[in-house]
């Protein structure tokens, strides 16, 4: 499976993607909203795309499937309750289906509502799992629930679908926003020693060829992931006086959300 990272550099922060089969040369799109970079990135590899996967409905990620699909004829995979949010779709999924491309490449659809309820991840079946995450999980951060989203949903989806992949799974999302999620993580626990030495890393740096995180790194860096930090929830208390002593996991994600919406 090889992995290309499309960084659109628009004003959302958006990066696309492209997983194309190394036997084959067939890729399929994922989220393609830079349908030109899109494009011109399979001419330079002479990959041919032949399906576009949304992880979800929001403008920002299928604004460029027309153009692509009228320039590859690829077919549009979505969730299996998006055809009605999502313009031509052709096969919609649900937890479990695989998106098989070319002969090596095998994707496996995760139902990961809380951005929105319609949400789809990709997780890979290699040796080196990859986690294609829309915009359920940041680097550092986790997806809002502002235009169709519920809290409650994506706590569950962080809790009990991520949380338990592999820790070597690379994490792919659909926006660069690592630079202000440490900044968020470092206010909430000022002692992650992890955030504050990848900070440097990524600050100012260009987001086309920062680092790829794990979810392990995930686990060390990102705050809606640290749920039990002694740090993370004392420093609640400041905001939530009314915090029990020992708050539950959910209570904790859901109070975090809130700081991170003003943020």
């Amino acid at each position: 499976m090889i992995v290309e990272r499309i960084w659109t550099g628009n004003a959302l922060r958006n990066f696309n993607y492209l997983v194309a089969c190394p036997e084959t040369g067939e890729a399929l799109a994922i989220d393609p909203l830079d349908h030109e970079k899109t494009l011109a990135t399979a001419r330079v590899k002479g990959w041919q795309i032949t399906q576009i996967l949304n992880t979800h409905e929001h403008h920002d990620h299928i604004g460029g499937n027309a153009a692509v699909v009228a320039a590859t004829g690829a077919k549009v995979i979505a969730h299996h309750r998006a055809a009605r949010l999502i313009p031509g779709v052709d096969r919609g999924v649900q937890a479990g289906d695989v998106i098989k491309v070319g002969k090596t490449v095998e994707l496996e659809c995760m139902d990961t509502p809380g951005h929105t309820m319609c949400h789809i991840c990709l997780r890979s079946h290699t040796d080196e799992p990859a986690l294609f995450s829309g915009d359920t999980l940041f680097n550092a951060g986790a997806g809002n629930v502002h235009n169709g989203g519920n809290v409650d949903a994506l706590f569950a989806t962080f809790v009990d679908q991520l949380a338990k992949l592999p820790d070597n799974t690379r994490v792919y999302p659909g926006h660069d926003y690592i630079e202000n999620n440490l900044r968020f993580t470092l206010a909430r626990e000022p002692g992650n020693a992890d955030a504050k030495a990848m900070l440097p890393q990524v600050a100012g740096h260009d987001p086309a060829t920062s680092a790829v995180t794990t979810l392990a790194d995930e686990k060390r860096i990102n705050t809606f992931m640290r749920l039990d930090s002694r740090g993370v929830i004392d420093g609640l208390r400041g905001d939530f006086p009314e915090l029990p002593p020992q708050p539950d996991a959910k209570t904790v994600f859901t109070r975090l959300r809130a700081l991170r919406n003003k943020w």
